[in-house]
């Protein structure tokens, strides 16, 4: 085999061996965990075949965890997805082009902060006696006043409000470079057909940016599935379980109650969700290419 054909080989083969070393070997250990019944303080490990999947499925923590995922995925799609492509749209339709640049710029600054701090800074916002409840008292709506975090209705949607707020500048980013390569004469020509800014947006700004709203999909529903530091941080999960998710009902089961067993069976899941979400938007994205 000559020297050109052997050389693309080389450079392959370093990012090939951390594949394989941190995720694919950890993938297959963590399947063979699964069946296994063990105890990370004692060390016991027991084979149990799918007794862990069959726990799981029957647990009412774990189909709690996962409705509060599916919100989250749900309400991503509309405001990280649905939401920043409107923006993006009037940001990038705007005459000033410096005021265009400073609502750029403020839109996707809170996705440059740590996730840590904005969770404790959101935990102060929501507290009984935070800014929320003061603006809302401020306002004359004190009814809805509530310990937000605390209260097991709204503990999940002020969680998820919080990771839509630091999210979605970062969508929207995506989203204008986007609509920036599309080529100005297509716009120019549809005003010149007497084009409303509606049909201009859903008949040639969403088409042609097809492919980035595909990637945009895919990783919001992944991140949906694997959201955990912004339960962690400001609910762990309470009160009474109510903003559970699958990642941190991971945890909980895996470095609290040292089952490595069904924890690593709640990870299992995980994986094959968002493998098959990401495969079925892919796969609608090739049958559009067609």
């Amino acid at each position: 085999m000559s020297k050109k054909k052997v050389t693309p080989y080389l450079y392959i083969i370093p990012g090939l061996i951390i594949l394989l070393v941190f995720v694919y070997y950890p993938i297959i250990k963590n399947v063979e965990y699964s069946f296994l019944k063990w105890d990370l303080f004692s060390g016991t490990k027991k084979f149990v075949g799918i007794s862990n999947f069959i726990k799981l499925f029957k647990s009412d923590k774990f189909w709690l965890a996962l409705k509060n995922n599916i919100l989250y995925i749900l309400l991503s799609l509309l405001f990280q997805v649905g939401l920043a492509l409107v923006f993006a749209s009037i940001i990038e339709n705007m005459k000033n082009k410096k005021i265009s640049a400073m609502f750029r710029a403020t839109f996707f600054l809170p996705s440059l902060i740590s996730l840590t701090i904005i969770g404790l800074l959101f935990s102060f916002i929501y507290k009984t006696d935070g800014v929320l409840n003061s603006i809302l008292e401020f306002v004359h709506l004190g009814q809805f006043e509530t310990g937000w975090l605390g209260n097991e209705k709204t503990a999940i949607f002020a969680v998820i409000a919080v990771s839509q707020w630091k999210s979605i500048g970062y969508t929207m980013m995506l989203f204008i470079v986007a609509i920036q390569r599309i080529p100005a004469e297509v716009y120019e020509a549809a005003k010149i057909d007497g084009a409303t800014p509606s049909r201009i947006f859903f008949d040639i700004t969403v088409p042609l940016i097809r492919d980035m709203l595909k990637i945009t999909i895919i990783i919001t529903i992944s991140g949906g599935l694997l959201v955990f530091n912004e339960v962690f941080i400001m609910t762990n999960g309470g009160p009474y379980q109510s903003s559970e998710v699958l990642s941190t009902l991971m945890y909980q089961n895996a470095f609290v109650h040292g089952n490595i067993g069904y924890a690593s069976a709640i990870a299992n899941i995980i994986l094959i969700l968002s493998v098959a979400f990401s495969a079925l938007q892919l796969m609608s994205g090739s049958k559009d290419d067609k």
